[in-house]
């Protein structure tokens, strides 16, 4: 009698044991037939270029935007007006592109306003540090963005910061117009309801 209690008593175990056991795994072909591969990961210049990408269009779209006859407009008399915060902000991104490319930076200070006087202006000189970010990644490459340089001030740094740093100092002051919008009384493009 005990031996069979116990016999019985093994049977149920295996028998719930087993039914606990997940099905089979799928072969590798059942598994490549059904599910979509995942995506490759982006390299260091594709995930450095979508963030220049992502500033650079918000800066543009507020260039090309804001009314001419409100870009000398300043939310009080001691802050930049809209023109020179954009200037400043896309003038700055040569202190990337030029760092990177082994060059001085072309301006100690914000750029004159000597040539950049209309909208016209000021947005194609917007759209071309830009660019001129744009190409400088592509040009780096992965590998490039692993390289060294000197960011300033001796400090010895990978490409990729130069680029971070820089973004970041744009979105500080595509922030800053954000506010210059508000106080204007208009809505700024980001902020819209998409079509």
């Amino acid at each position: 009698m005990k031996k069979t209690i116990l016999t019985l008593g093994l049977a149920v175990c295996s028998c719930l044991a087993v039914a606990a056991m997940p099905a089979r795994a799928a072969t590798a072909g059942e598994r490549a037939a059904g599910a979509p591969k995942p995506a490759a990961a982006k390299g260091a210049a594709e995930l450095v270029l979508d963030q220049w990408n992502d500033i650079g269009r918000k800066l543009t779209a507020m260039a090309e935007d804001f009314p001419e006859d409100e870009y000398e407009f300043k939310p009080t008399p001691a802050q930049r007006s809209f023109a020179a915060q954009l200037i400043h902000a896309a003038g700055s991104m040569y202190y990337f592109t030029d760092v990177v490319d082994g060059k001085k930076p072309r301006y100690s200070d914000d750029p004159k306003r000597d040539e950049l006087k209309t909208k016209a202006q000021i947005v194609a000189f917007v759209k071309k540090c830009i660019e001129d970010g744009r190409a400088t990644i592509k040009a780096k490459g992965d590998k490039g963005m692993m390289e060294v340089v000197d960011g300033g001030n001796n400090q010895m740094v990978p490409v990729y910061d130069v680029a971070y740093g820089l973004m970041e100092h744009s979105g500080e002051h595509y922030g800053q117009l954000v506010v210059y919008y508000r106080v204007a009384g208009l809505v700024p493009p980001e902020s819209r309801p998409k079509k």
